[in-house]
């Protein structure tokens, strides 16, 4: 399976709190909801066709748990195109400290987490999806364990909260794969990742 990402930011890259405004306040945040209501129809179809191709799923424990208790236990959720495919799938969870995963075809990954998902990626099939999940993702690719990730940028800077792209990490080249901006200025770019970047010399 490929190993793909697909992340909400703003413009400053913020990642956290891109939900309801009471979902993440770790911290001291308290400009959560940035991302509801954005992006148009064309938008939204994207992410929905995402989902529905995955072959199974792979979270967080934190994203796990806010998922479960959304799309994982409201029947309006459920019913919905995103909710069916997060409920037919298989999930996995990364976490030291999840023992009693509520939500059905659930998996915890226990162990050398980085040998657990290169079994999962030597399976035939479609696609390991990551949704949200920050702390996971970019463990994934300081691991270069993505083998692509979709950034879908908000057009808001929040000054605060957690980014996807620590202040120091690994540095990472990317090849552009497909870019797009809808009519209300959310612009979606897909990347994969391609070894290290090359500096100029003096």
């Amino acid at each position: 399976m490929k190993l793909t990402t697909m992340t909400q930011v703003t413009v400053d890259g913020v990642m956290q709190g891109n939900g309801a405004a009471s979902d993440d306040r770790t911290n001291g945040f308290e400009r959560g909801g940035w991302a509801l209501g954005k992006g148009d129809d064309e938008t939204r179809t994207f992410i929905t066709r995402t989902y529905q191709r995955a072959e199974a799923f792979l979270f967080g424990r934190r994203t796990y748990e806010l998922f479960a208790g959304s799309w994982g236990s409201s029947d309006q959720m459920r019913a919905h195109p995103i909710g069916v495919a997060l409920n037919q799938a298989p999930k996995y969870v990364a976490s030291t400290t999840l023992t009693a995963p509520r939500w059905e075809e659930t998996t915890v990954l226990l162990g050398d987490l980085a040998a657990a998902i290169r079994e999962l990626q030597a399976k035939p099939g479609g696609e390991l999806q990551v949704h949200g999940s920050g702390i996971l993702t970019q463990w994934l690719l300081a691991n270069d364990l993505v083998d692509e990730m979709t950034l879908i940028v908000i057009p808001v800077i929040l000054g605060q909260g957690a980014r996807l792209f620590p202040e120091t990490g690994p540095d990472l080249a990317l090849d552009l794969v497909e870019s797009r901006v809808d009519a209300k200025g959310v612009t979606i770019q897909v990347y994969r990742p391609a070894g290290r970047p090359r500096y100029a010399t003096a």
